[in-house]
């Protein structure tokens, strides 16, 4: 029998476990806060932000002042525009005239901020969290024991599989693999995309270029009823306020999950410049075919109801919901832009008892963020679109929710907490 750790010397005010970039912008707020004392946990053996993703000129679709700090506090060294100083491009960036980064150089910022960071750990896993004595006791795979008064969840959100989908031979993957797969990919006779937000746009657009290179058959399927575009207007983006979570949270439960599913196309959309340029490049293709068919396929109103593995190809069963008729497409590659989904950490279970869960059976998440029993000792990231709704997954959110964070750590406002920014008015 494998005996217990030894109990901690140190107590820490906070310890984060995950380092997506909302609780590495929590690291970055923290750091030069002499009175507050934290550490932060990850598994994996660097920072990595969607690194299956990395597509030619894919882009942020929030721009650069949703980088880790700068909303909630401009002047800190780990700014966007301090990276691109330190990197020698701020002057190329400013000519570009364009100023939603890339994805791949928004990753990069955020190893650069994360490599400057001395509360930070990769390669450490955690394996379970227990609570003792007033303090919560988090225990990693190297058999260390970490104490602190306060944790912050920030796991992030894991890839979702249809249910059809799941356990299929074959070689499916889910769109989060699609740049190390996408070799393997074209080599297939007929590949289907099913989904319909900005990955699936990105990833059927590139595709598309290269089908009279490759020679395959193409197809685009989603269960929306179009493909619509993010909506980007700038009073819709006031939902994206301290005003509109006051509204949103403070709405009975099932009306918040009624507009939870409602409003996907506000921050699930594609982007309209990628629509039309898609359309454009459908157009060219068509010209240049000479009479023949394009072999591709755009099909919406379609949910997938059943998959299966037979003879080297998927045989994938959709309805057509608005005709209520069934149709099959049969295709030998399969990619699944079927977004994320929050699952509750394993490591949590020991704990479970102190959280507190709504009617649904989710995380119960304060106005503070906070998801326990006494209302401010577990800080939960991301994974509140059903209480903070399209402000939890926001890049240009995460500062003012670590800023609300950090005044509920120190009992004192540290950064300012804006609480009313928005024109209009939500509540009546």
């Amino acid at each position: 029998m494998t005996a217990r750790p030894e109990h901690p010397t140190t107590t820490y005010d906070f310890v984060g476990i995950g380092l997506g970039p909302f609780n590495l912008g929590l690291a970055c707020l923290t750091e030069p806060i002499a009175e507050l004392d934290g550490l932060f946990l990850e598994s994996k053996p660097d920072f990595e932000w969607h690194a299956g993703m990395f597509l030619d000129g894919a882009h942020l679709q929030t721009p650069f002042m949703s980088d880790l700090v700068t909303l909630a506090d401009p002047t800190s060294p780990y700014s966007f525009l301090n990276y691109l100083k330190e990197k020698g491009r701020l002057y190329s960036f400013y000519i570009r005239e364009n100023f939603y980064p890339l994805r791949v150089e928004y990753d990069d910022y955020c190893r650069w901020a994360a490599n400057r960071l001395s509360s930070v750990r990769f390669g450490t896993t955690v394996t379970e969290v227990t609570y003792e004595d007033g303090h919560y006791l988090v225990h990693t795979a190297a058999g260390d024991v970490h104490r602190a008064r306060h944790l912050v969840l920030g796991t992030g959100t894991v890839p979702f599989v249809p249910e059809p989908c799941r356990g299929l031979a074959g070689g499916l993957f889910h769109n989060s693999q699609y740049m190390h797969r996408k070799d393997e990919l074209r080599s297939k006779k007929s590949i289907t995309v099913v989904g319909s937000g900005q990955s699936a746009a990105e990833i059927y657009h590139e595709l598309l270029a290269e089908i009279d290179v490759h020679g395959y058959q193409l197809n685009w399927v989603t269960r929306s009823p179009r493909f619509f575009p993010l909506e980007y207007t700038k009073l819709t983006l006031e939902m994206t306020s301290p005003d509109y979570i006051d509204y949103f949270r403070a709405l009975p439960e099932e009306t918040r999950y009624r507009l939870e599913k409602q409003q996907k196309g506000l921050f699930k959309g594609i982007n309209s410049d990628l629509i039309d340029a898609i359309y454009d490049l459908l157009y060219q293709k068509n010209v240049e075919s000479a009479g023949r068919p394009v072999p591709t396929r755009l099909l919406t109103n379609s949910s997938l109801v059943s998959a299966r593995w037979t003879d080297g190809a998927y045989q994938l069963g959709f309805h057509q919901d608005e005709q209520d008729k069934e149709f099959e497409i049969r295709t030998e590659g399969l990619v699944l832009a079927t977004g994320y989904h929050y699952e509750p950490p394993a490591f949590l279970a020991p704990v479970k008892d102190r959280l507190r869960l709504d009617g649904h059976g989710r995380f119960d998440v304060g106005r503070n963020y906070a998801v326990d029993v006494t209302g401010r000792g577990v800080f939960l990231q991301n994974a509140g679109v059903h209480t903070h709704s399209i402000t939890s997954p926001d890049l240009g959110m995460g500062a003012y929710r670590n800023s609300y964070i950090i005044r509920e750590l120190l009992g004192a406002e540290y950064y300012p907490v804006e609480k009313s920014i928005a024109f209009q008015e939500f509540a009546v």
